[in-house]
């Protein structure tokens, strides 16, 4: 890194990093072609994608969160503890990848409890932080988070203030806020422009958009809100050779494959402008 990008750096707000750690398989959008109960029978592709990742970190510098799935873990233990071995947060992403907004109260605490132990027993670290499947805690289930809290953890990042076809809730806070309980919400980050919320916290979004425009967003909210961003990403989006689910509908095939071969050097252009760091460093107090 030349000393031009690093004095810019060390000068600049600490960015929340994060990576939602599950194979392209277990997206929601393709769950229609991969039944749950199937899927030790595919292929994956994780441990690879992530190696990359965490190389890519090492070269820059960086420790990122992982919100890792409790399946993942289970099937793919040297992975997680090597997470950990490298500095990064480990935190839960569930266990079976099912969105918040589909489970009954019940049902969502045996599945965040089951990702939390899971997790803590192959690590050996405490998780702190857990983000909803597509972001699907929202105005009809906010109920999600005091099992969140019951449940030990001690935030969420698991809503997005925006409208959107498959999740969100654009009324919420832009910025993290405590609730009653003492659960901390770290809501992704969004732009306030024209009267609403855009979204700025990569994505689909962020392979589909111009570079610059993700640029702009979070300088934007690092300058005139004085707000650090929440970024995210999934190992299998710097994957341009994973198998096509042709089957999918347009739509999908669209928004899960756009850009893919660009992505990671996107992803080198974003930890080089701007300073990233861990979630649970950045907005919870340290111990």
């Amino acid at each position: 890194m030349n000393r031009t990008v690093e004095r810019r750096r060390n000068d600049a707000v600490v960015n929340g990093l994060s990576i939602d750690v599950e194979d392209y398989f277990q997206v929601s959008a393709l769950a229609p072609h991969f039944p749950r109960n199937e899927w030790d029978k595919v292929p994956c592709r994780i441990e690879a994608n992530v190696d990359r990742i965490l190389a890519m970190l090492h070269e820059y510098g960086v420790r990122a969160t992982f919100f890792t799935l409790g399946w993942i873990a289970e099937r793919h233990p040297k992975l997680v503890r090597l997470i950990v071995m490298e500095g990064h947060e480990l935190a839960s992403h569930g266990y079976g990848h099912e969105r918040a907004s589909a489970q009954t109260r019940d049902a969502f605490r045996a599945d965040v409890s089951l990702a939390k132990l899971v997790l803590e027993d192959i690590a050996g670290v405490e998780v702190r932080g857990y983000r909803a499947p597509s972001f699907s805690i929202g105005a009809q289930n906010l109920w999600a988070h005091d099992v969140l809290r019951e449940s030990g953890y001690e935030y969420s990042s698991s809503i997005y203030p925006i409208a959107h076809d498959h999740y969100g809730m654009p009324e919420a806070s832009r910025f993290p806020w405590t609730l009653n309980n003492g659960l901390l919400e770290i809501p992704v980050t969004t732009v306030r422009c024209m009267g609403r919320n855009w979204p700025a916290a990569g994505g689909g979004y962020f392979r589909l958009l111009p570079y610059p425009v993700s640029r702009w967003s979070i300088k934007r909210v690092n300058r005139d809100d004085h707000r650090p961003a929440v970024f995210y990403f999934h190992p299998w989006e710097i994957d341009p050779t994973q198998p096509r689910v042709e089957a999918a509908n347009a739509r999908t095939r669209f928004r899960h494959y756009v850009n893919l071969d660009t992505m990671e050097a996107r992803l080198r252009r974003l930890l080089g402008d701007f300073r990233w760091g861990r979630m649970d460093e950045i907005f919870l107090p340290q111990r």
